[in-house]
Order: C-alpha cells, then structure tokens, then sequence
C-alpha cells in the first residue's frame, strides 16, 4: 500500500468514532424535570427513581438518548419561574411538571415546548387546560383529585374521628382547586354537623400560626389539602397536629408514612409512571392535543395505628377492612 493512501485510510478510520459520537448527540433527547420537593425529600428520590425506572423500561438510557435535568423549585413561586427559564434556554424537547404549582406557573411560561404534568388538581379550574378530552396547546397530562374530594376527606375524617365538632382546612387560598374543596368540604360539614374553618397558609410560619390557633378552641381536626407548602412543611404539620392532639387527613400516603392520622389519595408513584408513558409518545412524535388529560382510577386509604391510639380513637373495623395500608 502507497504511504498516502495508508495515511488517508487512517485519517478515516479515526474520523469514525467521532462521526458515532456527533450521531449519537444529535439523536440524544432532552427533557426538564421540576418536581414540587426539595432534592433531599425521601419521596422526591422515590419519584425520580420510579421516573428513571420506567424510561429505561421504555428505552431511554440517560447520557446515551436522553439527557435530563431536573429542578427542585420548593414553594417559592418567584424561584419556580427562574428555573423554568433556566430550563428553557437549554432547549428541552419536552418538560415534565410534578404537582400543581408548579404547572400553573409553567403554563404560563412555556407555548411551545411541550409539558407532561403529574399530579394538577383541577386542570380546567386551574388554567393548565381548557379541555380534558382533547388538552389544545402544549400541555397534557395527569390530574389527581376532582374537587368532590374535598367533602370525602372530611367524611372519612368524621368516620375515624366521630368526635370531633370543628375541623381546620389547611390550604392555599390563591390556588384555585382549594376553593373547590373547600366547597365541597362545606356541603359535608352542614350534613355531619361540623363546623369547618378555613385555615389559609402560604409558608411555615403561618402554619406554626394557624393551628395553634385553631387548636385552643378544643375538639378539633384537620384536613389538608395537596400543594407544595404542605408537602414540604408535612412534618410540621403532622408534629403540630400531634402536639394539639388534632386528628388529622391528609391527601397522600407519605403524610401518614410520617405519623399522619390517615390518608385518602392517588397512588403518586403509579402517576408517574403514566406520566412516563406519555412522556415517551411525545417524543416518538405523538402531540399533546392526541393525548387526553387522564385521573385516577383508584385511591389509597392508609390509617396509623400507632398515631390513632396516641390520640385515643378506635379505628372502627369496617375503616381497617376497607383500608390499603395500615401502619402499626
């Protein structure tokens, strides 16, 4: 072999794995990820485990198809819109939007890239869609709770807890779906013979505030509603509802997992593996107009024992019988 055509056979031979390699990154996808916990949150790793899980499943190895970056906004609206622009300018083929503040101030900000949220209560009432059948524009996904829920938590409240005469409604008044609840919750206190008082928080101290507050009236409970500030304040909550002695319902099983009286919920790992489903569709080319907004089929009923005899109460046997998971 002449020394020029060696020299020019090896320069193309070098040339190939870099040829792989620049194929590989133009086929690599990109997706955000902003998730309604803190990075340190025990169920913010069971999410993205689950998520990481169900893509690999499907086909989407990180660092070789797909690339993700995630996001851990807290409650902090102004911080959730920072890094919504944070992620925009790195050009995502897709975001997925975990819980209802955070998809409410994505929408806003996002028009053309599409979003997958999991775990929006009341997507019409919230303005992320204007249909559930057909969701026109870029976003779709899974909701959780319709706004009937609201007088089903307070009547397994009551079922657990028959004593009590008051119950506090831990939410967050500018989150409009809270409103729903709160509605619903009225129509089932004015049948059981309870009062219900609105207790509107938007950060720690208020809640420090709220239910010391309420508690001093005695013979109460309460009932919280989902959002991020009581996902992040959960243990506060559940601390302060044991210091009062407050029997208490909450809307996931992590808040019962951390000493909560009892939870009436959608199974969130389950969600987010349908949100993985969808998120796979879209970028194979399905549009989110294509992919109806979807809600749970099936709740969760979880009940602490060792949380109901701190507080005196006998759970009734009909209650243990209908529940998923009870905690010892």
């Amino acid at each position: 072999m002449k020394r020029r055509e060696f020299i020019t056979l090896l320069g193309g031979a070098a040339a190939w794995p870099l040829a792989a390699r620049a194929q590989q990154q133009r086929e690599q996808r990109r997706v955000g990820v902003v998730i309604g916990f803190t990075e340190s949150d025990p169920e913010a790793g069971v999410q993205i485990s689950t998520f990481r899980q169900e893509l690999r499943r499907l086909g989407w190895i990180e660092e070789q198809n797909i690339r993700i970056d995630y996001r851990y906004p807290t409650d902090q609206p102004e911080r959730i819109r920072a890094l919504g622009a944070e992620l925009l300018a790195l050009s995502p083929d897709l975001i997925v939007s975990m819980h209802n503040l955070v998809t409410v101030i994505l929408r806003s900000q996002v028009s053309t890239v599409p979003v997958v949220f999991v775990g929006a209560s009341d997507p019409i009432g919230s303005g992320i869609v204007t249909d559930l059948a057909r969701p026109s524009g870029n976003v779709t996904g899974f909701a959780n709770f319709d706004l009937s829920m609201g007088g089903k938590w307070l009547e397994a409240l009551k079922e657990i807890a028959p004593r009590i005469e008051r119950i506090g409604f831990i939410l967050h008044p500018e989150t409009a779906p809270h409103l729903g609840y709160l509605k619903s919750a009225e129509s089932a206190a004015s049948v059981l013979n309870v009062k219900l008082d609105a207790l509107a928080v938007h950060n720690a101290e208020e809640i420090e505030r709220r239910i010391p507050a309420f508690a001093d009236s005695g013979n109460g409970g309460l009932l919280v509603a989902p959002h991020a500030v009581t996902f992040l304040h959960r243990d506060l909550i559940v601390q302060l509802a044991a210091r009062y002695r407050l029997s208490a319902i909450y809307p996931f099983a992590f808040f019962a997992r951390a000493g909560g009286l009892i939870s009436y919920g959608n199974n969130l790992t389950d969600q987010v593996r349908e949100g993985v489903a969808y998120v796979d569709r879209i970028l194979r080319g399905a549009k989110p107009p294509d992919l109806p907004v979807q809600y749970p089929t099936r709740f969760e009923l979880v009940i602490n024992l060792k949380t109901a005899k701190a507080l005196g109460l006998d759970v009734p046997p009909t209650l243990l019988a209908r529940a998923d998971e009870v905690i010892e």
